[in-house]
């Protein structure tokens, strides 16, 4: 069986594709994260592939959990996932599409992993280099994990510095047992 990503991907692109066709990005960034969000409900996920549910209860089932969340576009978009059996991979799609919309509006969610608050000060320094070494907009998300023990980890993209006090002593580690 294929990959969820792999599978995915498509409708991330349609879903993208629509979006920018209606000139609504921000509305379907908003549909597509609440569905997938109810489809990853541990009790809703076990119903997809019920036996006891026809194709339209399940869509129907779909359309009250996400009541008034859904535009028309958006409702047939869930129908045809429905209809390929692709529910499932909702949270993907979801996700594909964020970065669909993240490199149209030019823009990226870094994510700061520190052993300590950072002060507003060194968050706005952060962000200015990162703008300036990635050259789009940047929304810096910051997170406390004392397990670093100091200096902190920078996730933008698929870019990764690595400048925690664990991270370096792991890799000293590495370096001496090879």
């Amino acid at each position: 069986m294929a990959e969820k990503s792999t599978i995915a991907r498509p409708y991330a692109q349609a879903a993208f594709d629509l979006a920018q066709e209606a000139g609504d990005l921000k509305k379907w960034s908003d549909m597509l994260l609440f569905a997938a969000s109810a489809a990853s409900d541990k009790q809703i996920r076990s119903l997809f592939d019920s036996p006891k549910l026809t194709q339209q209860e399940l869509i129907e089932m779909f359309f009250a959990v996400c009541e008034g969340q859904l535009n028309p576009a958006g409702q047939n978009f869930i129908r045809v996932l429905a209809d390929n059996k692709r529910l499932n991979v909702l949270p993907e799609i979801a996700t594909m599409y964020e970065k669909h919309r993240a490199e149209a509006e030019k823009s990226v969610e870094a994510e700061v992993i520190t052993a300590f608050p950072l002060s507003d000060a060194l968050q706005q320094q952060i962000t200015a280099a990162l703008k300036n070494r990635l050259g789009r907009d940047v929304s810096l998300v910051t997170r406390i994990d004392e397990s670093l023990i100091g200096g902190a980890i920078i996730r933008a993209d698929d870019l990764v510095f690595d400048a925690s006090v664990s991270g370096q002593l792991e890799k000293l580690t590495n370096a001496l047992a090879h």
